[in-house]
């Protein structure tokens, strides 16, 4: 069983969509995706930063416009995998590639989402650190005595704390035994209480988009790491994980449960890809970073 996952915010790097525009049709199909989420994904994707592109605004429609992109290349002579499954905002991908809605309303989704959560992080001065070895609950007690919150679990050793900047750096200070302490490119406390006035703009959203279709093949969920069978549930759950945990280790866990034999994780690819080598052991991978990583992909769904 072949699953593709669909990275988070974070994974982003200057320049990254550049080789995926030498494809034929892509700077189309981007152009599209830009005008859809209102941000210009070719200038942004291939000129603009670091700084910029950390920019929430801008990252959250640069990862998904990539993953989809690298989806309809991937399946474009009709292989298609097992299930799907997303990180965060890669939840809208991964809703894309199941069928439950179309590209250009995904994109127009993460628009939204992108917008309203910087809406919401510019209230407060917050951030998110990974917390990387040490005991899981010597982990956790940190994070709630430094009045943070575990915001993902991403199984393979790693929790992501979110809070006030003054909240992370004290954790960083006193980090729990055996833990590493590092600052993610990521500019608000995500998928905690901080976010709860982004729910309101991305339900609005929601209750927009038209032809919403239940998923073509198993959609899984950070909510509680199962699957997900209704298209209007799967996108009821996309604004319930903005200010709620991403159960990423429970996802993993069930990947496992359902017998996964590899992992291909669509552009920005990276993150997943690392997360599973140390929690799914000896599970093939393949990050879909540029177009030539797409010959391997294919490889793993064949075989």
């Amino acid at each position: 069983m072949i699953v593709v996952v669909c990275p988070g915010q974070g994974s982003q790097t200057p320049g990254f969509l550049a080789p995926w525009l030498e494809l034929d049709g892509a700077a189309d199909r981007l152009a599209a995706f830009s005008d859809a989420a209102q941000v210009d994904l070719v200038a942004h994707g291939t000129e603009s930063g670091a700084e910029v592109i950390r920019d929430t605004r801008i990252a959250q429609p640069l990862i998904v416009a990539a993953s989809i992109l690298a989806w309809e290349r991937l399946t474009q002579g009709g292989q298609r995998p097992a299930g799907v499954a997303g990180h965060s905002v890669g939840e809208i991908a991964a809703l894309v590639a199941a069928g439950v809605t179309d590209a250009e309303a995904g994109m127009r989704l993460v628009g939204v989402r992108g917008r309203a959560m910087a809406d919401a992080a510019a209230v407060t001065e917050t951030g998110m650190s990974a917390v990387v070895g040490g005991d899981e609950q010597q982990v956790l007690d940190a994070i709630a005595a430094n009045g943070l919150t575990a915001a993902n679990y991403n199984g393979g050793g790693q929790i992501v704390a979110a809070g006030e900047l003054s909240a992370l750096a004290a954790l960083a200070e006193q980090a729990p035994r055996g833990a590493r302490v590092i600052p993610l490119q990521v500019a608000g406390a995500f998928h905690t209480p901080f976010m709860a006035p982004a729910q309101e703009a991305l339900r609005a959203a929601v209750a927009e988009v038209a032809g919403v279709s239940d998923p073509a093949l198993p959609l899984w969920t950070n909510s509680d790491g199962g699957t997900v069978d209704g298209g209007a549930r799967a996108l009821e759950l996309i604004v319930h994980q903005v200010a709620n945990p991403v159960r990423w280790d429970l996802c993993m866990a069930s990947f496992a449960e359902h017998g996964v034999t590899g992992i291909i994780e669509l552009a920005p690819a990276g993150a997943l890809v690392g997360l599973a080598k140390r929690g799914l052991r000896g599970v093939p991978s393949v990050a879909v970073k540029t177009p030539d990583d797409l010959a391997p992909a294919l490889e793993l769904l064949a075989a």
